[in-house]
């Protein structure tokens, strides 16, 4: 598959568009495997496939912030049976692919409400960001039951807090107290965000960080998404204008 992309050359696109950070919607899973008249797990299990792809063309192009939409506060509403093998499918994804991911200097961190996860999850969770944290490649947030409006709210509680403690005072909140209370405090903002399987809606994901992110919606469904997608989404980035409001 490679051998379709000059790595090199989109090393460089990506270099001279100070391509930082791209943020993913994973979207399509269920809608391929319906296509292909295959259950909706197998979907599931495909799309680790594709990020593994994908995670792999960051490394390569030298993309050094990698953020994808794994499992939305919303989806608790799915099927309990869905529910329960997506919460089983990054259990055991995690626990096949951490040493490899480990090895490839990819620095894991989970994004998002786990505090209300099961004990074994939250476990191994809290054990992949332990083991990778010093690592400096790739850097993969995984928002795991994240919703964007939940995260402003938490933020606003954590702000709330502090001024009643007399630690903050209210007239110095600005935009800076707000992101450096996010979960992605430490992190900068999407220079990208691409969305598979050709909706064109945000779904409650990184609002805040987004603001002037450039979006890329492509038809393709998340289990046919690989390096050379990813590749093509840079080569359209490079297109762009970014005007930030100017």
């Amino acid at each position: 598959m490679l051998q379709t992309i000059d790595a090199e050359y989109i090393k460089e696109v990506v270099k001279e568009t100070n391509l930082k950070h791209i943020a993913i919607i994973m979207d399509g899973n269920r809608r391929w495997a319906k296509e292909k008249f295959l259950p909706a797990a197998l979907g599931h299990q495909k799309g680790v496939e594709s990020l593994k792809a994908t995670l792999k063309g960051c490394a390569l192009f030298g993309v050094k912030y990698l953020t994808v939409y794994a499992f939305s506060t919303e989806n608790w509403n799915r099927k309990k049976e869905e529910v329960d093998f997506l919460m089983g499918l990054l259990a055991k994804t995690l626990s096949l692919e951490l040493e490899e991911m480990h090895k490839n200097n990819v620095k894991i961190k989970f994004i998002g409400n786990i505090s209300t996860l099961n004990d074994d999850l939250k476990r191994i969770l809290k054990n992949a960001e332990e083991y990778t944290k010093n690592n400096n490649g790739v850097n993969l947030q995984i928002a795991f039951n994240y919703g964007a409006r939940d995260e402003l709210v938490n933020a606003v509680r954590t702000i709330a807090e502090l001024v009643k403690e007399d630690k903050l005072d209210i007239h110095d909140i600005n935009e800076k107290t707000i992101a450096s209370n996010l979960y992605t405090a430490d992190v900068p903002d999407p220079d990208l965000l691409i969305r598979t399987g050709g909706e064109k809606r945000i779904s409650n994901y990184l609002l805040w960080q987004i603001a002037y992110s450039e979006v890329f919606i492509t038809e393709q469904y998340w289990p046919e998404f690989n390096e050379k997608s990813l590749a093509d989404a840079i080569l359209e980035f490079k297109c762009r204008n970014r005007r930030y409001g100017k």
